[in-house]
């Protein structure tokens, strides 16, 4: 099939609005994105995290990029577009990978209460 670009998705919630709780969720979310998939962090592209706007104690993009091997990885975060009614505390990320593994092989995280986004996901 070649190399191509595939997009990787994945979301959690936290509890609180503080530096510790953010920390944790998005360390346990790329704990489980890298446990889950075969990755080579040469081959990310960019990646995206989106936040509730009632999540502000940090950037988890500054979390990544604290991880060993993620330093030169491109990073952005940006407010979630707020809808009423949405699942509040939510962190959610897109990860844009080269790969020759076809979309079939990779695997999406969604944790804690974000499982509830995309149930069609979880534990493919």
């Amino acid at each position: 099939m070649g190399w191509r670009f595939q997009a990787i998705r994945g979301a959690t919630t936290v509890e609180f609005n503080t530096k510790e709780a953010i920390t944790a969720a998005v360390t346990e979310m790329i704990d489980a994105l890298e446990a889950q998939n075969k990755l080579n962090l040469d081959d990310i592209v960019s990646v995206t995290f989106s936040v509730t706007k009632d999540l502000d104690a940090i950037f988890p993009a500054a979390i990544a990029r604290a991880r060993k091997g993620w330093e030169g990885v491109p990073f952005i975060d940006v407010q979630q577009m707020h809808v009423v009614g949405s699942l509040p505390q939510c962190i959610r990320f897109m990860i844009l990978v080269q790969t020759e593994q076809p979309s079939t092989h990779l695997n999406h995280i969604y944790l804690r209460g974000a499982k509830l986004l995309r149930p069609d996901l979880v534990m493919r």
